[in-house]
């Protein structure tokens, strides 16, 4: 019995974590592959995680065992109606707006039956087996492990195994050929339940109390009611990781390493830290709680100190950070899970706290902040619930300790059971504790240390030195590693630093503007030199325009006029009439424009385009191309309603900082690109990118449309040029005929791109990127 259960929902989480990566693949071509992608996917999973997990703890209370069994049946056989799951043909996102409600809604028409229907099975089968005769029945929270460890199991096996192997339309088949196995697992799973408890008895989860002494205290609780502060712990403790781990993903893909491949990791990790506390604790919980502060402070003075590299070091140090958060948070909800009749009751109260934490990182936070802030203040807030104490054995002992006057929900305690009350050990507790003047006064004292530090530095000509930095940022926080056993002080110290580090102007140069899209953060820079106005990505540069009037419509940066752009414009550009640019930066390449020519360019994000035209920072559209249309949406979708043969040269130069734009790069896209390519006419790819190697790509496709190809690594870039706004580039051109590449072909900075054997031709319905990823 026990594994037939286990195996019902191990099978069920592995569909419901392989069905993420697969729809968000899907959808990737419609929204320009952007992280915003993932997050609002995220949002919509808790969402739907949180209705399923609601319809089970109804179903569990409300129904006996019988018609439970059925009622479920009936929903995973309507589900199979909405199967193979695809994406409705001529479903296009709003373009001159945010896609996330957009979004939300495509998931909820394609995804959201079979993805509701199945997170429901998790909770409901542990209702079920607490049903049973089975020795384990009392105690059903195991099987949540075996359900994150089928989580686990397919976010690692999608993308080393399932998409490099598979096109969408395999995988959507697959999922269907897996979920008709799963309805025929609980069907089996119904069979034994129904015959188990067949009489009045099944209308009541068990309440029999555990061998004292295996499990924590609060499972032994006979209470048949959960205090509002309860609810409130978990509900805390729950939105703490969910909001860490999408903040961790958004800060990482933006800030450090913009690869898609990366979303999943923090996902993973999450999972994992479930298995690691519900399974059983491995790792001591009083171990976890007492390494965050160590592991904490120094990413905090990392991020305060806009520290983006080496990524091998601060890859793992975030991903360290945040699993050793979760699993404080995890711990603590397992330690004091409820006794079985109340278990539904539980993960529906999981749920909502993940559903939140999905809630501010999806919709509030992009609303409030110019920038990913929601990751420093969830990490302060993570600090706050590091709380060591006792558990309590019954909330009726929780309700009979007295209040101690400004008790601060947040707090440490050092408050034990009366005695003759069963203990759980040291554990973690989000008790009400005494609360001193001195835990707002410390933490604001820091925050003005700090402040002071970084304008001392700063003056000293010292902010971007590596000792700047460690008396800036690494005093205040080892420092701060004083209030860890107060749990409160500690976390508004971590505040105080954040909040003093906005003083800091790092080595990229003044912020002038900073705005938050769908699409990402886009900051506008005043370059340390202060020569240059510069847009960036995260770390990576979209573009700068030169402050000197003499300069300030010369194109720099990938753009420069020696260049490989430099080059296409000044050899082909003056036959080529009509132009098409996918990707506007700044818009630098306007100035290119030569009289008699008309230029549109594309652009997925209206805020980069609000930026180009904003005169205080970038002027190249307002002086070169006032009259050249700007069409926004994505670029695939807006090319198509072109006339065949509108364009004699289209340059491809749309990259969310590093990701690579899957869909603009595949046999099918390049098959629109020649249609709208007039006779003679020549794609031009900007391919510069710090992760991955596109030429064997490009090569390859090439190869199979029967195309001319040439590249050019100008990567080399000398100390004199960089300081003048030159920065290294690689670019590719693909045309029907050598004849069509003109003076290029035989230029010797040019050569010839061939595929290399087994070069990958990339296709709408299959792809993967782990083949072209650089290994350093």
């Amino acid at each position: 019995m026990l594994l037939l259960y286990a195996l019902t929902i191990f099978i069920g989480a592995t569909l419901l974590f392989l069905v993420q990566p697969m729809f968000a693949r899907m959808a990737l071509p419609l929204l320009g592959g952007s992280p915003g992608v993932w997050t609002t996917a995220v949002l919509f999973y808790q969402a739907a995680l949180l209705a399923g997990y609601a319809y089970a703890h109804l179903a569990a209370r409300r129904l006996a065992v019988r018609p439970g069994v059925l009622l479920h049946a009936a929903l995973l056989l309507a589900v199979l109606a909405a199967l193979p799951i695809a994406i409705p043909p001529g479903a296009h996102p709003p373009a001159d707006r945010t896609p996330v409600w957009w979004f939300l809604g495509l998931l909820a028409r394609t995804v959201g039956p079979s993805f509701f229907a199945v997170s429901a099975t998790t909770p409901l089968l542990q209702a079920w087996f607490a049903r049973t005769t089975h020795r384990l029945a009392a105690d059903p929270y195991p099987l949540y492990a075996a359900s994150n460890a089928g989580s686990v199991l397919a976010l690692l096996v999608y993308p080393l195994l399932i998409e490099p192997a598979l096109g969408l339309q395999a995988q959507s088949r697959l999922w269907a050929g897996g979920y008709l196995a799963l309805l025929l697992l609980v069907l089996a799973c119904g069979a034994v339940v129904w015959r188990a408890a067949p009489g009045a008895e099944s209308n009541v989860l068990r309440a029999e109390p555990v061998t004292p002494g295996l499990q924590p205290s609060a499972l032994n609780s006979q209470s048949s009611t959960l205090s509002a502060w309860r609810r409130a712990r978990w509900l805390l403790l729950a939105f703490v990781p969910s909001s860490l781990m999408l903040s961790v993903t958004a800060y990482m893909v933006t800030n450090i390493a913009p690869i898609p491949l990366l979303w999943t990791l923090p996902l993973a990790l999450y999972l994992l830290t479930f298995i690691l506390t519900f399974g059983g604790e491995v790792f001591p919980h009083t171990g976890m709680v007492r390494a965050l502060p160590v592991v904490l402070l120094p990413l905090a003075a990392l991020i305060a100190a806009q520290v983006t590299s080496p990524l091998e070091l601060l890859l793992p140090l975030h991903l360290l950070v945040f699993f050793v958060a979760a699993m404080v948070c995890h711990g603590a909800l397992a330690r004091d899970r409820p006794p079985p009749h109340q278990l539904t009751e539980f993960y529906l109260w999981l749920a909502a706290g993940g559903a939140l934490g999905g809630l501010l990182n999806a919709i509030v936070a992009p609303l409030l902040f110019d920038t990913v802030l929601e990751y420093p203040i969830v990490l302060a807030l993570a600090c706050m619930v590091n709380t060591e104490g006792r558990t309590l054995n019954t909330e009726r002992e929780a309700a009979e300790m007295p209040p101690t006057t400004g008790d601060a929900v947040l707090g440490s305690s050092q408050q034990r059971p009366k005695a003759g009350t069963a203990s759980a050990g040291r554990g973690f507790s989000l008790q009400r504790s005494a609360f001193s003047l001195s835990d707002l006064v410390l933490p604001a004292g820091l925050g003005l240390l700090t402040a002071a530090l970084v304008l001392g530095v700063g003056r000293a000509g010292l902010g971007a030195a590596p000792a700047g930095l460690a008396l800036a940022f690494g005093v205040p926080a080892g420092l701060c590693f004083l209030f860890a056993r107060r749990p409160l002080r500690l976390g508004l110290g971590v505040a105080a630093i954040f909040l003093a580090s906005g003083l800091y102007v790092s080595d990229q140069g003044r912020l002038l503007h900073a705005e938050r899209s769908f699409f990402g953060v886009h900051r506008v820079l005043l370059a340390p030199s202060g020569d240059f106005h510069v847009l960036a990505h995260g770390p990576t540069l979209h573009g700068m325009q030169s402050l000197d009037p003499q300069r300030r419509l010369t194109p720099l940066s990938y753009y420069a006029p020696g260049g490989p752009a430099g080059q296409l414009f000044a050899h082909l550009g003056p036959s080529r009439r009509r132009v098409a640019v996918v990707g506007l930066g700044v818009g630098s390449l306007a100035c290119y424009r030569r009289p008699g020519q008309a230029w549109t360019f594309y652009e997925i994000d209206p805020a980069v385009e609000r930026i180009a035209r904003d005169a205080r920072f970038f002027t190249f559209l307002r002086d070169c191309g006032a009259d050249m249309p700007v069409v926004l949406g994505d670029a695939r979708l807006m090319l198509a309603g072109a006339p065949d043969g509108a364009y004699d040269l289209i340059v491809l130069d749309a990259y969310t900082s590093d990701a690579v734009p899957v869909h603009l790069i595949t046999r099918e896209a390049l098959a629109l690109y020649l249609r709208k390519l007039a006779p003679g006419g020549v794609l031009a790819f900007h391919i510069s990118n710090q992760f991955f190697d596109l030429r064997p790509l490009l090569a390859g496709l090439a190869q199979d449309a029967g195309l001319a190809a040439l590249a050019q690594d100008d990567v080399v870039v000398s100390a004199e040029e960089a300081a003048r706004g030159r920065r290294a580039s690689q670019w590719a051109l693909l045309a029907r005929a050598p004849k069509d590449l003109g003076a290029l072909a035989d230029d010797p900075r040019w050569y010839a791109l061939e595929a290399p054997p087994g070069a990958p031709v990339w296709t709408d319905d299959r792809s993967s990127a782990l083949p072209l990823l650089k290994v350093r």
